[in-house]
């Protein structure tokens, strides 16, 4: 699997949305390789999405589809300013991975990871699904060697805020706190409405 990251900033997060809908009614069914989209725009205006393909092969190619070119064109006129894109096919899936059912998807960007500790932690917190049902998975995209954007799936907001206020067993609050610390230097995309596909 390969992930695009398309970041930029918005004023107009429906016009943004719209676009994306469009892509997925007139471009996606001959999109090479597409397997799913999860896109949105945070409170301050933030917009993120993530893109998977089978491959980088085929993200190239679909980049090269003129039609693709094209919607492109339109689309970035609802961005301020510039947009970043990042891909990886260096990636981690942890418990159930992505769901189309979240009602809520958080995005973190982590820079001065510690991936060692990451991934042992990762085996080490399953057990957490059985005290917080809120978290459904989710897939980690490294970018380099101690930076990575994580996206994790919530059943919705209002469960997600009221699992992160659980009392959590002690050995699972130790796990967690080493995660924390193992995520170095992390930058928060909250996405409320994310478009997911």
């Amino acid at each position: 699997m390969f992930v695009q990251i398309i970041e930029g900033r918005t004023r107009d997060a429906e016009g943004l949305n719209r676009q994306i809908d469009r892509w997925r009614v007139e471009l996606r069914p001959e999109a090479i390789g597409f397997l799913g989209l999860t896109s949105g725009v945070t409170a301050d205006g933030r917009a993120i999405s993530l893109v998977r393909f089978v491959s980088e092969d085929a993200a190239r190619a679909n980049s090269e589809r003129t039609q693709q070119g094209t919607w492109w064109t339109e689309t970035e006129k609802y961005y301020d300013g510039d947009v970043d894109f990042t891909g990886s096919s260096d990636i981690t899936e942890w418990l159930q991975g992505g769901s189309d059912d979240a009602g809520f998807v958080q995005v973190m960007r982590s820079i001065g990871a510690d991936r060692e500790a990451i991934e042992r932690l990762d085996t080490e917190l399953e057990d957490i699904a059985h005290v917080r049902p809120d978290i459904i998975g989710g897939y980690r995209v490294w970018t380099g060697p101690d930076a990575c954007v994580e996206v994790a799936y919530f059943t919705s907001e209002a469960e997600a805020r009221a699992g992160e206020q659980t009392d959590l067993p002690a050995e699972l609050q130790e796990l967690m706190a080493g995660m924390q610390e193992a995520q170095g230097t992390v930058e928060y995309f909250d996405l409320t409405s994310p478009d997911l596909y």
